[in-house]
């Protein structure tokens, strides 16, 4: 498994090794011991989460808030999405900034997501998309931003006839949030 930063502290792009031949491929989508050394703390995640969605489908920008904030490791066994992770930690330096990026079947890559983030994906093509969490879901805690929020500056592929939940259209705008992740060191105590 190799690990590569992004421009966001926190985001990590994990990118297995694929060992294929003609029966098919063999690949290892996750290992505790060297995610948490890569890191430098530990994640224990306690809920996998799979999820099917028709091409066009947004889901998102949805988080957390603490005590159940959640990291996440997402990927995509089906099909291809574009993910996006937005920083509300608000000591950051890249609050209010997203990373995006293609994850597919076919490129195996997966993003970690920490605490701190709100998360959505679009769905390129026909796709079933699956996400490890490491604390439970919980309606209380259950947050969400708007995704079309043009001080997100997110663009999606120039996609048209984008499906989005009710729920989803009516998420708030940055502004319009509380600061939920104060202090970027306190969300793992």
């Amino acid at each position: 498994m190799k690990f590569l930063r992004t421009p966001i502290p926190g985001i990590v792009i994990c990118e297995p090794k694929v060992l294929s031949d003609e029966r098919g491929y063999l690949s290892e989508s996750y290992r505790k011991d060297k995610l948490d050394k890569f890191l430098g703390y530990k994640i224990n995640f306690c809920q996998d989460i799979t999820s099917k969605s028709k091409k066009g489908i947004f889901r998102g920008l949805h988080f957390q808030t603490p005590p159940k904030a959640q990291s996440k490791l997402v990927r995509v066994i089906k099909g291809s999405v574009l993910d996006i992770a937005v920083d509300l930690r608000s000591d950051s330096s890249t609050y209010g900034k997203h990373i995006s990026i293609e994850l597919s079947a076919e490129n195996h890559k997966q993003l970690f997501i920490p605490r701190g983030f709100a998360h959505g994906f679009l769905s390129l093509e026909d796709s079933i998309f699956s996400y490890k969490v490491d604390n439970f879901y919980s309606r209380e805690n259950d947050k969400g931003l708007f995704y079309k929020d043009e001080s997100l500056n997110i663009h999606l592929n120039n996609m048209r006839n984008i499906e989005v939940s009710t729920k989803d259209k009516k998420l708030p705008l940055l502004s319009n949030i509380k600061e939920y992740f104060k202090k970027t060191g306190d969300l793992y105590e």
